[in-house]
């Protein structure tokens, strides 16, 4: 960390905020500061771009956009970004400080990692990008400098969004190509051009560089490496390491691979083959490694790369030549000679004793029937087919509760205790732990969309669309949704389908006999084009629907003429005397519309107005009509509402 204060930042408040207290790094596109944040009262890291690109307007438009990405994702593995601006020429980033170092800084000081070691690092790593990848962002420059280890030892990726950020730029890319180079994907090098399989490619030789040591592929110059990218193959890894897992060098070279058709096709798929292959390693497989790597078992480590100094140190040969001379032992009588000889006859006796019983042990380990594995194909397998095949090798099968899993489909074996491969004797017990399905996710609101942009909406969420059924709505135009189910803001499984329900139009309600004011308000505040004929036929109440076209059941549409013929009263002096012994002196009180309002604040708000309270339909929780809607009505008449 740079502390000497001969930056002209240190010390500025950016923006009245972030006070630059020193210098952290300086690359080819920004510097990085450690600073304060004096409103909130925290520590953070403040990335401010160089003046070169700061004067590029779009460059400063993309960095903003992608910045604003980037601040949307959520996930631990991921540094968080707090705030963007500028400061007169000042552009910058303000995100979360990780106290730690990177990637680059372990991997120089232990010059490999195990193979368990390494993909325990690479876990958090895909699950960083996943999530990207899962927002539609494209990191574009992976690499160990970019991954940060906390002092408790949390992997976390930082940089997202700046990388695509760059391509932006109209400025040269070289010192972009130096920098990154060995971990450009071929379509990066032949068109520029990346997505989420681009990531993956640099993942995977992050991965071949964390358990050799070395990247895949070295030149003299950045073109050569990059020439290499796009005509040579990524080779496996236990090609320069012997005694790496083949599983973990099929991993490496499906992420290389140079057709991206052919590598997992996110972080999120490569993540998933990584978990697999990290629970299938015994837990002491590096300790192994390492074991073997100590004197006595020198061919791997001449194999494999240089290690660090300290490594070194504890696996250095000594050569004869180099001891310091001795002093010679003195000579020895004849006696002590027949009984030293004696003494080695016995002792290379009882070493060949030894070295048989270790032996006949080995072998007995090794080929006796006393001893059998886990399958390694066992994740992914039905239950009942992994059931059938462990029983099948004498093993007895219990099964655990079912787990939601991301990496297997609903039904299948989502993890084995003990994992596969795993050395375990004839008749011991494998738990299988069956998945229930993936992880489920928040069903999303999208009422009032057509069944189209509904379900790519559904997609787009990670959720599987369902069928299709149709209902009539009052409310809701036809062809567009009224809900889902389960409904919006519940949780659902992706393996199990969301269905929609799609409004078939409105169709036209029964009114005969109905009051024929409430009737007219009911169709108008359906968008209905109302037209009201008056009779008078003997018999039937007055002021009532008598009949209507469209009649019952018909489909509608907003402005559809609609004819109601109300028997009409025959009453004297505005209504006061009428015949039939219907009097019109009844109390007429406003008519509340409660439209919106949840059924209970509904209830209240009508009863407490004077009217009795009908529910008709009730599908939400919401009122979205009632009649009669507006005018008024006696007191003490009937209100019915639905939703």
């Amino acid at each position: 960390m740079d502390t000497t204060g001969t930056d002209p930042l240190v010390g500025r408040v950016l923006d009245g905020r972030y006070r630059i207290e020193s210098r952290i790094a300086r690359g080819g596109m920004a510097t990085v500061y450690v600073a304060r944040d004096i409103r909130l009262d925290r520590t953070v890291a403040v990335k401010v771009m160089h003046a070169g690109l700061a004067a590029d307007d779009q460059f400063v438009r993309r960095f903003i956009g992608e910045a604003k990405a980037a601040a949307a994702l959520s996930n631990p593995n991921v540094v968080a970004v707090y705030d963007q601006g500028s400061d007169g020429e000042h552009v910058y980033l303000v995100m979360e400080y990780v106290r730690g170092r990177t990637l680059r800084d372990l991997l120089s000081e232990q010059g490999r990692l195990g193979p368990r070691a390494a993909l325990e690092i690479m876990q958090p790593v895909l699950a960083a990008l996943g999530a990207a990848h899962r927002a539609g962002l494209v990191h574009r420059d992976v690499k160990p400098e970019n991954v940060l280890i906390t002092e408790d030892g949390r992997a976390k990726v930082a940089d997202f969004g700046l990388a695509r950020a760059e391509t932006a730029s109209g400025m040269t890319k070289t010192g972009m190509i130096i920098g990154t180079v060995g971990y450009l994907a071929p379509e990066q090098v032949l068109s520029g051009t990346a997505d989420v399989r681009s990531d993956v490619y640099a993942a995977g030789t992050m991965l071949f560089e964390l358990v050799t040591g070395r990247l895949p592929h070295q030149g003299d110059t950045p073109l050569a490496v990059a020439y290499k990218h796009v005509n040579e193959t990524v080779p496996p890894p236990s090609t320069l390491v012997p005694g790496l897992p083949h599983r973990l060098d099929s991993l490496v070279t499906r992420a290389t691979a140079k057709d991206p058709a052919h590598r997992p096709q996110d972080a999120n798929a490569f993540l998933a083959e990584v978990a697999e292959v990290h629970a299938g390693l015994p837990r002491d497989f590096d300790q192994r490694m390492h074991h073997a790597a100590e004197p006595g078992h020198t061919a791997v480590m001449r194999s494999g790369p240089p290690m660090a100094a300290a490594e070194g140190s504890r696996t250095r040969m000594l050569d004869a030549r180099t001891l310091p001379p001795q002093a010679a032992p003195p000579p020895r009588s004849g006696a002590d000679r027949a009984v030293g000889a004696l003494t080695g006859r016995y002792v290379l006796i009882a070493i060949g004793a030894v070295a048989a019983v270790i032996l006949g042990w080995a072998v007995w380990y090794q080929t006796s029937g006393q001893y059998d594995h886990v399958p390694e194909q066992i994740i992914g397998m039905r239950v009942a087919d992994a059931r059938d095949k462990l029983e099948g090798g004498g093993l007895d099968v219990q099964v655990a509760a079912p787990v939601f899993s991301d990496r297997v489909r609903k039904g299948e074996v989502a993890a084995s205790d003990p994992g596969p491969g795993a050395r375990i004797t004839q008749g011991a017990t494998v738990t299988l732990t069956p998945s229930k399905g993936r992880v489920p996710r928040e069903v999303p609101d999208v009422s009032g969309k057509s069944a189209a942009e509904a379900k790519q909406i559904l997609q787009d969420k990670g959720l599987t669309p369902g069928g299709v059924s149709t209902a009539a709505s009052q409310s809701v135009a036809k062809g567009l949704v009224m809900r889902t189910d389960p409904p919006a803001g519940e949780k659902q499984s992706p393996d199990e389908p969301v269905r929609l329900v799609v409004s078939s139009g409105m169709s036209m309600p029964s009114l005969l006999g109905r009051n024929g004011q409430e009737a007219e308000n009911r169709l108008r505040s359906m968008g209905l084009d109302v037209k009201v004929e008056r009779r008078r036929e003997k018999g039937k109440p007055p002021g009532t629907v008598l009949s209507q076209d469209p009649r019952a059941g018909t489909g509608v549409s907003r402005g559809t003429r609609v004819t109601l013929v109300v028997n009409e009263r025959n009453c004297l002096i505005g209504g006061f005397f009428c015949d039939d012994g219907d009097r019109g002196d009844g109390e007429q009180i406003p008519v509340p519309t409660v439209i919106g309002q949840p059924f209970d604040q509904a209830r209240k708000a009508l009863k407490a107005s004077g009217f009795k309270v009908k529910i008709g339909s009730k599908v939400g929780n919401r009122v979205v009509g009632q009649n009669p809607i507006g005018g008024s009505a006696p007191r003490d008449s009937e209100v019915t509402i639905w939703g």
